[in-house]
């Protein structure tokens, strides 16, 4: 089996995590609902790889909430540092049951090892999980225009680090909802969450904070 992170004990508020450098304690928080006009699910660094194929995996088309898992990082019990641990999107309250990889294109599950993972490689810090309606506007924008809107001087107050959201197609109000990955630019995978009867309950990306 393809290797999958502890997304149940990743996705509990108030869990703790411990390595040797110090502890992890979990904040869910609400951002933005995403709008998904096709139904389609792209993960990608939104700012420097928009056209990214969309998951295989698609959904009702309407809008959905969205949650940012936030890594606040103590050293010798005080806060030091705090990092999004991972952006999920729900889809379904239902609780998962299972988790399988998410994959974009002709991805091949089978061919993953035990330690291996299909993600999304990240160069400006920034990850989303968007509809490709969105993101086809967002691919035609000059650089100016994507500076202007999700690399401003001064980034809103927020636990959440990187938020931003802005709605890139009127017409259907497909949205691109942004946070920062992790510790920063890496390669980071998304799985999908599975209810009992087999529905999706929610695509989560992990940005690799906690240890494993």
């Amino acid at each position: 089996m393809p290797y999958t992170p502890d997304l149940d004990r990743l996705l509990t508020p108030g869990a703790r995590f411990t390595d040797e450098y110090g502890a992890y304690l979990i904040e869910a928080h609400r951002v933005d609902d995403v709008v998904l006009p096709t139904g389609q699910v792209v993960g990608c660094d939104p700012l420097v790889c928009p056209e990214a194929e969309p998951y295989t995996v698609t959904v009702a088309p309407g809008r959905y909430p969205a949650r940012a898992w936030v890594a606040v990082v103590l050293r010798e019990g005080a806060e030091v540092d705090r990092r999004v641990a991972a952006l999920q999107l729900v889809i379904s309250d239902e609780p998962a049951v299972r988790w399988e990889p998410a994959v974009a294109g002709d991805q091949d599950i089978a061919a993953l090892g035990p330690d291996d993972y299909f993600g999304y490689g990240v160069d400006a810090g920034a990850g989303t999980l968007a509809d490709p309606t969105a993101l086809a506007v967002l691919d035609g924008w000059d650089y100016d225009q994507v500076e202007e809107v999700f690399i401003p001087n001064e980034l809103p107050m927020s636990p959440v680090r990187g938020l931003i959201t802005a709605v890139l197609d009127e017409a259907t109000g497909a949205n691109v909802v942004t946070v920062a990955t992790g510790w920063g630019d890496g390669c980071y995978g998304t799985w999908i969450g599975r209810a009992a009867d087999g529905g999706v309950t929610s695509f989560v990306t992990d940005f690799m904070v906690i240890p494993k």
